[in-house]
């Protein structure tokens, strides 16, 4: 139960053990590990690097280069999701079989698999950074289902690549977790992402420098086994990328038109094809609709342009739509560089994301991104921008006018998308007024001020009753979000500048006598007046005393909680009581449904890798059960609760 609210019950809950979820994976698959159905039609419908030896270089002229997984040591499953192996029928028994960690670190070969990595480019941090592609990741192949679905298979951190540049293509086993755990309960939220299906180590070992200090330690090395509909990128369209102006680079399929118009028709006749049937409505068969192989000229023929309108017009709808739905959960990315793009709208690469405890629009979870690019206020910004570039290389099929014309519908679908799932949080359920966007901001702003934790909050307003008149429930929600807020010393310690003063001093003086230096320090006036803004929040905190704070944080709340309540009225004005008790009902019940109980905090996720690390894998999959239904109120405040009142937040990079 969440601290202030003592009057809700805890439910004492199991977890399931690796038999039991292969018992209940008994019940519901058919197909094993050496009979799944492989149709691995990228591989058939694109071009294939034809160097068939692995070691780093620029690819030029393919999509795919083919690989092989390097074996570890006595490989052991640390945990697996039976709701994702089921999307390829895993059959009775498949997790406790012989053989089965040595499949999926990739030491055994998945009949019908083909390994290949994917080239790809990519913006990262706003600059052109050429070749990148598939450096610790390795396409398996495509599994149909037995409902005729298919899923794109493939390893991370299975080894070395020709995209590895300098590094080892492995993966260790505290980010595995993160994102094996993070995947799945991303999708138990109802938000499109990639899916993990397992999560093996092993005892080969890996350096890394956590915290780029010179101080390296030994880890293990770790694979996940990730799948999705397909995890081509916007970046997969950049690989024909032009010199870049900025920084000398291009893909390495420059003028590669054929490839391109190849690998857009692909995408839309395997992922969109209720586009392609759209335009071309002969195509009545899986046949017609199927992409041509790589080989016959059809491949690289292009298709009508108002097709490829609606193509971008769908993706630019489902980027939208997809970083409102993270901003109503307070899920930050971390690193939304045009690679780490979905091409059909997923959640895709996991690194270092973060659910944000206390709101601050300013909220960055990644370390490493000093100037707060990916913050979380700026994350449907960042997605626009990325939809940009994938206007600008999709161009020689696409009109830049069309698609300019495009992106601007952007920002309305992000608000209309953001404001009725807010509605829902909010239980707003009956009427659209429109001062429910005024309401809305007062609520981010109280939170901010008062440093309220995003879950806890939006959860606790299950409390309010329509009727406030003499109901105890809203004195019952206000303990709950007071008992929650950050203390005094939290948020002067939060607000600490990420600069000098004399830092700040000597930024400010080159914005008035040299700006043309600072511009190529990429440093900004938005940067410099957010560093300002800091030092003045800060000043003024440094007088508060913890009473003075609890004073203003409950007049605060009282006064938003006030106008909740008439806005909940409005809702059911001219109502009869009757039927006011039955729209309370299903109030709650909408407001459960979109508000969740526990999400991934980086402290419970680093108190199961802690247990991994010793050897003890049962607390990651207690986790993943927790993580499966976020929604439940029965979970313990352990996994529900933002981390103690004067703990330091964990730094992830």
């Amino acid at each position: 139960m969440l601290r202030g609210a003592s009057h809700l019950p805890i439910v004492q809950r199991t977890f399931p053990s690796v038999s039991l979820i292969a018992r209940k994976m008994s019940s519901s698959a058919s197909a094993s590990v050496t009979s799944l159905q492989f149709d691995n039609s990228c591989l058939r419908c694109l071009p294939v690097d034809e160097e068939p030896d692995n070691y780093t270089r620029q690819v030029h002229g393919a999509c795919f280069s083919r690989v092989s997984p390097t074996p570890c040591d006595r490989p052991q499953l640390v945990c697996a999701s039976d709701k994702a192996l089921g999307l390829i029928d895993l059959g009775p028994g498949e997790i406790v079989r012989e053989g089965f960690a040595s499949y999926f670190s990739g030491n055994m070969i998945i009949p019908g698999s083909q390994p290949a990595a994917h080239c790809y480019c990519g913006h990262q941090f706003g600059h052109f950074s050429g070749q990148l592609g598939d450096g610790a990741t390795m396409y398996l192949g495509e599994v149909t289902n037995a409902k005729g679905d298919k899923w794109e298979i493939q390893f991370k951190g299975a080894g070395k690549t020709p995209y590895s540049r300098s590094a080892d293509g492995r993966k260790v086993l505290r980010s595995s977790i993160r994102e094996f755990l993070c995947s799945e309960h991303i999708n138990a939220l109802g938000i499109p992402t990639t899916r993990a299906g397992t999560c093996v180590t092993s005892n080969s070992r890996v350096v890394r420098d956590i915290f780029y200090n010179g101080n390296a330690i030994h880890e293990r090395a770790t694979i996940i086994l990730r799948m999705a509909k397909t995890f081509i990128r916007f970046g997969s369209f950049e690989i024909f990328k032009a010199t870049d102006r900025v920084t000398g680079r291009k893909g390495p399929s420059t003028g590669r038109v054929d490839i391109l118009t190849a690998l857009v028709n692909f995408v839309i006749r395997s992922y969109y094809p209720h586009l392609y049937t759209k335009h071309y409505p002969d195509a009545t068969s899986a046949a017609a609709i199927a992409p041509p192989a790589w080989e016959d000229a059809a491949a690289r023929q292009p298709l009508k342009e108002e097709l490829y309108q609606d193509f971008f017009k769908k993706i630019v709808t489902r980027t939208a739509k997809l970083v409102a739905e993270w901003q109503c959960v307070g899920w930050c990315h971390g690193v939304l560089n045009t690679d780490n793009m979905s091409i059909i709208g997923d959640t895709i690469d996991y690194g270092p994301y973060g659910f944000m405890e206390r709101y601050d629009p300013n909220y960055v979870c990644n370390a490493s991104d000093d100037q707060g690019r990916y913050a979380y206020k700026n994350q449907p910004d960042i997605c626009k921008w990325n939809c940009e570039k994938l206007a600008e290389a999709l161009s020689p099929l696409l009109e830049p006018a069309a698609a300019r014309a495009i992106i601007a519908e952007y920002d309305g679908i992000f608000k209309q998308r953001y404001i009725d799932r807010m509605r829902e949080k909010l239980g707003l359920i009956r009427k659209k007024l429109d001062d429910d966007k005024q309401l809305i901001d007062s609520l981010l702003d109280t939170m901010h001020r008062t440093g309220a934790d995003f879950t806890v909050t939006f959860r606790s307003l299950r409390l309010v009753c329509i009727s406030r008149a003499g109901d105890e429930r809203f004195a019952a929600a206000l303990d709950c979000i007071s008992a929650n807020l950050a203390t005094c010393q939290d948020m002067i310690q939060a607000s600490k500048p990420s600069i000098s003063p004399n830092q700040l001093g000597m930024f400010m003086q080159l914005a008035e006598t040299q700006p043309m230096v600072l511009e190529a320090l990429g440093l900004s006036a938005e940067q410099l007046q957010k560093w300002r803004d800091e030092y003045q929040m800060y000043t003024n905190m440094q007088s508060w005393t913890q009473g003075e704070k609890d004073a203003q944080d409950r007049r605060l709340w009282h006064e938003w909680m006030s106008k909740y309540c008439d806005r909940l009225a409005a809702d059911v004005s001219g109502e009869g009581d009757d039927n006011v008790s039955s729209v309370e009902s299903a109030r709650v019940a909408v407001m459960d449904a979109a508000n969740p109980k526990v999400v991934l905090r980086n402290h419970v996720a680093q108190r199961a890798i802690d247990k991994a690390e010793q050897g003890d894998f049962s607390e990651v999959r207690r986790l993943l059960a927790v993580l499966e239904t976020p929604f439940d109120e029965s979970h313990s405040d352990d996994d529900a609760l933002p981390r103690p009142p004067g703990s330091s937040p964990l730094l992830v990079t």
